[in-house]
């Protein structure tokens, strides 16, 4: 059955500057238009950790949508797009500093103009599991829709992941605005970050919040993405730091998080092994910091990784 991510494809522009952009200044620097999208990203890798994938979202009637859902069919992705006459493709900005961390700015394109009758609900009755992302979630449209796809898929007996998706947004509305948003969500597996677990629970030790998450989601699987530093998994049976790759200098984030998203949800809803499956979340997490963009082109390494999953 297949694991289906809903929310948003758009198109990431990344800009790696050479030097400092002073205000009213220039500089030379790299500008790279790529497919991204966390949900998007999700349901790529998934497919290529060779699960059955499938995406819901929204882009536009233009020539960039027409570009990115070929691409992400491409990925091997069953995707059920919704093309909008009056929006256009979504688009993000990502500016990459020296050390390969990425800062965003997001448009309201068409990913933000999903409403909940465009939903396919024989195919969420059918699927085994729905991701969604925090983007779906802070404003609405696209939320209604985003938790209704998540109640039509759990009814039928379909597990759900979530991930926050954005420290900053949440300190900006707070834990109570963000518990009231995520009331109607059931949750079984939770993927933030440290930065987003640290916004949600206040607290800075991994073992700490991933306890204060699973009290926040009783009963959810927590995946705390450390970047170089791995991973802490905890659910009712294990809670440990799965060490992460080392890496000299990452070279650009973006989509790392997704990466590991994906990976994890492929293995983990393959198999069962929570811990097999951090490793390799990690490994591919790590190998997307060492490259542009968040779904770079299979190479040789990525090949290796994927055919030797269980380490």
């Amino acid at each position: 059955m297949i694991i289906m991510a809903v929310g948003d494809l758009v198109w990431d522009v990344l800009v790696r500057p050479d030097g400092l952009l002073l205000p009213g200044g220039d500089t030379t620097g790299s500008i790279k238009l790529a497919p991204g999208g966390s949900a998007a990203n999700v349901a790529a890798w998934i497919a290529r950790c060779g699960a059955p994938a499938g995406f819901i979202g929204a882009v536009g009637a233009d020539v960039f949508g027409d570009l990115i859902t070929a691409d992400l069919r491409q990925e091997g992705v069953e995707a059920h797009i919704i093309r909008l006459q009056h929006s256009e493709t979504g688009v993000v900005l990502a500016l990459i500093d020296r050390a390969g961390q990425r800062s965003m700015v997001t448009n309201r394109g068409a990913d933000h103009q999903l409403l909940p009758e465009m939903l396919p609900d024989d195919i969420l009755h059918t699927c085994r599991h729905v991701h969604l992302t925090g983007w779906s979630l802070f404003s609405d449209p696209p939320r209604a829709a985003a938790v209704r796809a998540a109640q039509i898929a759990s009814a039928s007996g379909a597990t759900i992941s979530f991930d926050p998706a954005s420290y900053q947004i949440i300190r900006e509305i707070g834990h109570d605005q963000f518990d009231r948003i995520t009331a109607d969500l059931t949750v079984d597996i939770l993927f933030p970050n440290r930065d987003e677990g640290i916004a949600l629970t206040g607290k800075h030790d991994p073992p700490a919040i991933a306890a204060a998450l699973r009290e926040r989601f009783p009963g959810a699987l927590v995946a705390l993405k450390l970047d170089r530093d791995g991973c802490f998994i905890m659910n009712h049976t294990l809670a440990m730091h799965v060490p992460g790759q080392a890496i000299d200098a990452p070279v650009d984030t973006t989509g790392a998080g997704d990466a590991f998203n994906g990976a994890f949800l492929a293995h983990y809803l393959t198999t069962g092994d929570a811990l097999a499956a951090a490793r390799l979340a990690n490994r591919i997490g790590a190998w997307v910091a060492q490259r542009t963009g968040a779904r770079p082109p299979i190479d040789d390494e990525l090949r290796q990784i994927l055919q030797k999953p269980a380490i």
